[in-house]
């Protein structure tokens, strides 16, 4: 039998689990990996930026619910994809990230960028291996597989040494695992909680449902609309969680959200962490007095910050099939209850209290215009990532979301940047499907470079950005270190070689965005929006 290098096995191991696409830098020692991956195939999107290539690999998984792989080279390379894999761990999403490092040979001898990268690695991944053995590669590959995909999901690290990359390792050595290597099983949730649950929901006069990422994750879109449907129960979702059913839905009424926390009687959680996302399902944001009950794959999130009166450990997807059967006969979902009637209410209200700016014709352009013109152009299936202060919240406010995979923003980590990479492995994972990103001006900084990354593989992504001339309202984190000034992105795009148009009145928004579509290229649509227009939130500077 012959030989394989290092780097081969890491291909060949990527394709035995089904691999497409890696995200990665050029550069010592891991090019050969990545050019082993191509020549086997797998799409390959090179960047600019390592931590876009990680924040890349985050979106794919996002989007595919299979990890996401990226590359990077060894030292400096490495410490790039930092912020990404941090991202990834708080939005506990499965990246798998290769990294070089200094040859083993050269240990302790202060060779060229050699780094201690594990210990830099361990607090923002859930697990970091380094793979001192050749032969073993496809072992570790393997449990990265298992560990990314375990429970709660999240990135894992590889740090490969130049010499085991580049180093031959005979073919009768090499562990091949043996596929599958991990199972599918999905663990039910015990049926006397089951039962506690719908009891409880049956007999609260103000019961609402409360869903997170692990709807997504379990793939449990459909078993959620069918436990709604049936029971009649008022939804909402984590910011992570939109487009699980459709927010058009009759029992969604996300501008009543605010009242809902705030009065429900019995809470029902699946698959969401009581994190400052949902203000750790403490008062005044929620009811002291309400009842929990949290379903979720991980137990260590039960009781977490607030303790549950019922805790379910299972699947997401399980437990909503047995909570659909249990509640059979118990609830009547076509009758609108009290409570029903006062979220329509005000829902209503709230959308007639916003209509004014949704259709304001003042300049500068009203970032809630702004919104509702995208809201207007683009398609139910579009996958819509939002970046940014104020727009990401006037977004969440006014843009709803149809189907589920469709909604990408910065997470719990609040990681700004993480639009154009997050656009780019979205439409990489879903060419089939329009991609837009609704960014800040200041969030485009970061990794604005990234549309050379877009229009070198003709991603026809379409970025629009609100453009108000600083990072923040100017009424919102004052104004040090604000401002940056109205500058014309749309030209830097085409002077990359795509599509730019640049927009400051309102009427000329909708056919801007709609140009840029039918250019069939990496666009930039750069909206001029007013400096002091301040979205409202639960979260932001007041809250550090």
């Amino acid at each position: 039998m012959g030989t394989l290098r290092g780097e081969e096995i890491i291909a060949q191991s990527f394709k035995r689990e089904g691999v497409d696409t890696i995200f990665f830098m050029m550069g010592g020692p891991t090019s050969g990996t990545a050019g082993a991956c191509l020549e086997l195939g797998m799409q390959g999107i090179y960047v600019r930026h390592e931590q876009a290539a990680a924040m890349m690999a985050h979106a794919y998984a996002r989007v595919t619910g299979k990890p996401g792989i990226c590359i990077a080279p060894m030292g400096p390379g490495v410490a790039n994809l930092v912020t990404g894999l941090g991202n990834a761990w708080a939005d506990a999403a499965p990246v798998i990230a290769i990294g070089g490092a200094a040859p083993m040979r050269g240990t302790t001898l202060d060779t060229f960028q050699e780094m201690d990268q594990i210990p830099m690695m361990r607090p923002i991944v859930k697990a970091a291996y380094r793979i001192d053995l050749g032969y073993r590669i496809p072992e570790y590959i393997s449990i990265a597989f298992r560990e990314a995909l375990d429970g709660k999901r999240g990135p894992v690290y590889l740090d490969l040494p130049g010499d085991v990359l580049a180093g031959k390792v005979e073919e009768e050595r090499i562990h091949w695992v043996a596929s599958p290597s991990r199972t599918e099983a999905r663990p039910a949730g015990d049926p006397a909680l089951i039962r506690g649950a719908i009891e409880l929901l049956a007999k609260a006069r103000k019961p609402l449902v409360l869903t997170g990422s692990g709807v997504l994750w379990s793939r449990a879109e459909d078993q959620l609309k069918k436990f709604i449907d049936a029971t009649g129960l008022p939804f909402f979702t984590t910011p992570q969680g939109r487009g699980v059913i459709p927010e058009d839905h009759p029992r969604s009424f996300p501008g009543a959200r605010s009242t809902a926390f705030r009065e429900a009687d019995v809470v029902l959680v699946i698959g969401a962490r009581a994190n400052s996302m949902l203000s750790f399902l403490r008062p005044p944001r929620f009811s002291p007095d309400a009842k929990l009950i949290n379903v979720n794959l991980d137990g260590k999130e039960i009781g977490h910050n607030r303790a549950a009166d019922i805790g379910i450990i299972g699947d997401a997807r399980l437990v909503l099939e047995q909570l659909t059967l249990e509640a059979a006969g118990k609830f009547d979902p076509k009758h609108e209850t009290e409570w029903v009637a006062q979220l329509a209410v005000k829902h209503r209200s709230n959308l007639e209290r916003s209509a004014p700016l949704l259709h304001s014709d003042a300049v500068p352009i009203h970032p809630l215009r702004l919104c509702n013109e995208v809201k207007e152009v683009i398609s139910r299936d579009t996958i819509l990532v939002v970046d940014g202060h104020e727009i990401l919240n006037f977004a969440r406010q006014s843009i709803p979301i149809y189907q589920a995979r469709c909604s990408l923003n910065a997470g719990p980590h609040g990681c700004m940047g993480v639009g154009i990479p997050f656009g780019i492995g979205a439409q990489a994972a879903r060419p089939d499907l329009p991609v837009l990103v609704l960014s800040g001006d200041g969030a485009f900084g970061w990794n604005g470079m990234e549309m050379d990354t877009a229009i070198r593989h003709r991603l026809p992504i379409v970025v629009v950005v609100s453009n108000n001339g600083g990072f923040t309202s100017r009424k919102t984190g004052g104004n040090v270190g604000r401002d940056l000034g109205f500058q014309r992105y749309d030209k830097m795009v085409e002077a990359l070689g795509g599509y730019g148009e640049f927009v400051e009145r309102p009427d000329a928004i909708r056919p801007a965005i709609e140009s840029a579509i039918k250019s069939r290229k990496t666009a930039l649509v750069n909206v001029c929006t007013d400096p002091d227009a301040q979205a409202t939130t639960d979260m932001g500077f007041a809250g550090y």
